[in-house]
């Protein structure tokens, strides 16, 4: 069998596997061909791929032999190949329904992980997850990279400086982590969710929780956020208002899978901040939680400035693609036998689960 590792398009930095799970590969007997410099911006050279048994290859070579290809981002559709091929990746398939249909004409079969069940045994190859750890950590450095004054409180002999306010809206894994950096730091956080069960995790890492009672149930939404009602929304503002108007810095992370993430923050609570606070929006990508955020830029409106990205993980590609690829390798076990053959058991709720494309159709039914 062989695997094909494709190089990324700029501007993501990641690629599928180091050198390291490479390695867990080829020590299998699995034949590895990497595209050359896949991984250089994730400092991992040729050399170092060859070194642990990888075949140097040019995309078109793999993609003419490779039986699985590994790639995180969806490729052009002059990449994809005659002959039928698994492609494994992060391909969100919810806001691509009709580039899914174009792969699936092509024949390809097509796994994102991004669509895994999120059950305990699908841990060990969550991709949302262990990327959210990555784009919480930066979002808050991100911030205080931004930010104009101290995090922590100081006391000196020119002066006391008060610790830096922050305020996290969502707390999921991005979320949790976002807090725990944020205290590292030194600043007073405050945490507003929607599901009242994260209130002791919340709590457990230092933080104050802020409820708004009567919350549609979000425990089988997989970490995102679920669409609530006008009268829950309406309140759920009048609280948000009154946070952000104390907060320096605000973090948001709610998103609902497959549809536009939710405006959290309007223009009017920005107009309240004060001048030189900080919004890092991690659901840009999406729509975003304010009503300014524009993906990939940052927009300064009366002072606050509003940092959208969500692509914080490539910022951090070495240890990004390390958890990356190992989610990948976790992932591999499943659709291949001990004997390096491609088994695809659709009787295994995580292999049907992820499967978006099979046999020139869209199977997926979420997606369909």
């Amino acid at each position: 069998m062989i695997i094909g590792v494709l190089k990324e398009p700029a501007p993501e930095t990641r690629v599928s596997l180091l050198p390291e799970g490479v390695a867990s590969l080829t020590k299998k007997g699995i034949e590895v061909w990497v595209e050359k410099d896949a991984g250089v911006t994730a400092s991992a050279t040729d050399e170092d791929y060859s070194k642990v048994g990888a075949s140097v290859k040019s995309a078109s070579e793999i993609l003419q032999s490779a039986e699985i290809v590994l790639a995180i981002q969806t490729p052009a559709v002059a990449a994809w190949p005659n002959k039928a091929t698994v492609w494994v990746g992060v391909y969100q398939p919810l806001y691509q329904q009709t580039v899914m249909k174009d792969w699936a004409a092509s024949g390809n079969t097509v796994f994102s992980l991004d669509m895994l069940p999120r059950t305990t045994r699908a841990q060990s190859m969550d991709v949302l997850s262990s990327q959210a750890n990555i784009a919480g950590y930066k979002a808050v450095l991100t911030a205080a990279g931004m930010y104009p004054r101290y995090f922590p409180m100081f006391m000196t002999a020119a002066g006391s400086i008060a610790p830096a306010k922050v305020l996290i809206l969502g707390a999921g894994v991005a979320g949790l982590q976002a807090i725990a950096t944020a205290k590292r730091l030194g600043a007073v956080v405050e945490v507003f969710d929607t599901r009242p069960a994260v209130k002791e995790e919340v709590m457990s890492l230092g933080a104050k929780f802020v409820e708004v009672e009567g919350a549609a149930d979000a425990s089988k939404a997989g970490g995102y956020a679920v669409e609530q009602s006008e009268d829950f929304l309406k309140r759920q503002k009048a609280k948000i208002a009154e946070s952000i108007a104390k907060a320096d810095i605000v973090i948001t992370t709610a998103q609902i899978p497959g549809k536009k993430a939710p405006i959290l923050i309007t223009q009017e609570m920005i107009e309240a901040m004060r001048k030189g606070s900080v919004i890092i929006d991690i659901a840009a990508a999406t729509g975003g939680n304010t009503e300014l955020t524009k993906n990939n830029e940052t927009i300064v409106h009366k002072g606050v400035s509003i940092y959208g990205n969500s692509a914080l993980p490539a910022t951090m590609p070495s240890d990004a693609s390390k958890l990356y690829g190992k989610n990948i390798t976790n992932f591999l076990q499943l659709i291949i036998t001990k004997e390096n053959a491609l088994n695809l058991n659709w009787e295994d709720d995580l292999v049907k689960g992820s499967c978006v494309n099979f046999g020139g159709e869209v199977v997926h039914e979420r997606v369909k």
